[in-house]
């Protein structure tokens, strides 16, 4: 039997992403948690599965991965994720270029910039960060397809914005922000209801139900 197992807390971004390539493609794992912002319970071991001390590591039957794309990119090929591939060069590119966009800009705006800022710190983004959210939501708006992120079903690119769009929209401002932007508004509350999403929901979205 394949072992699966991810390290990381159930809070993060990126460990969520993982978890949830694992759950459409119906891989088993097992979740180790790891906290990275309490250092005194992060096992004195942990910085051979990752060496720059952060989140997510992954191993499968010994072999050790961190990086969420190479992660993600190793499910998809070692179990037969090829559905979560765009068919065509297009959309493949298109897949890439918003997962990049994601990364490089909405994940720092939209969860750092908008959701720890007032969520966390209890502080109100200012002009300029909302500013800054609202371009990411317009960009990522413009190029996403009607039904999914890149065509007409589930890609990686869906599975990386999903979990950054739902922090936006546990904060006051961020649900704002995502009422003026109706396609990813619509795009979000589908994904919400896929299984995968259900499975692996943040401890402060489990607040929310």
């Amino acid at each position: 039997m394949n072992r699966v197992t991810v390290f990381g807390a159930s809070y993060s971004v990126y460990v969520r992403i993982v978890r949830l390539v694992l759950e459409e493609i119906g891989i088993p794992y097992q979740l180790v948690e790891i906290d990275i912002f309490a250092k005194e319970a992060v096992p004195s071991d942990y910085a051979d599965r990752h060496p720059f001390g952060r989140i997510p590591a992954f191993e499968h039957e010994g072999f050790r991965l961190f990086e969420t794309d190479a992660i993600a990119g190793y499910i998809v090929e070692q179990f037969g994720g090829d559905a979560l591939l765009p068919a065509d060069a297009r959309h493949r590119a298109r897949m890439r270029q918003i997962m990049r966009i994601l990364d490089n800009y909405a994940y720092p705006q939209l969860v750092w910039g908008v959701y720890v800022e007032e969520m966390e710190r209890d502080r109100r983004p200012g002009t300029e960060e909302l500013a800054r959210a609202a371009k990411c939501l317009k960009v990522l708006g413009d190029l996403a397809s009607d039904d999914y992120m890149v065509g007409a079903r589930l890609s990686l690119a869906d599975l990386w914005a999903l979990p950054m769009l739902v922090y936006l929209d546990l904060a006051p401002t961020g649900r704002t922000l995502l009422q003026d932007a109706p396609k990813l508004s619509a795009w979000l509350a589908r994904m919400r209801l896929r299984p995968a999403a259900a499975a692996t929901r943040f401890p402060a979205e489990q607040k929310t139900i």
